[in-house]
């Protein structure tokens, strides 16, 4: 019983993070600034990177959480860089 109840639950929370990921991408695309452009961008890597963390424990797989980890790091750092250049003009001083 509790098997079916978890695979329910990971199957909706499947589809409320692509619908997250539909959003954001609706929001880079059609941001009226820069800054709303990077927040969805930001928004798009957290949740994908949530959807495959929800894939990792459907599946049992423990490499999911490493590609996970990885799309946190690269997200965080483009984050980080994006923001420095609308602020500065240029990321590398």
């Amino acid at each position: 019983m509790s098997g079916a109840v978890l695979a329910w639950g990971l199957g909706l929370a499947q589809l409320m993070l692509i619908a997250a990921m539909g959003l954001s991408a609706w929001r880079v695309v059609s941001g009226p600034r820069a800054q709303d452009r990077i927040l969805g961008m930001d928004t798009l890597y957290v949740t994908g990177m949530l959807l495959v963390v929800v894939f990792g424990i459907r599946t049992g797989s423990g490499l999911y959480f490493e590609a996970a980890l990885i799309i946190g790091m690269l997200g965080f750092a483009a984050t980080v860089a994006l923001a420095k250049f609308l602020m500065r003009g240029e990321v590398i001083e």
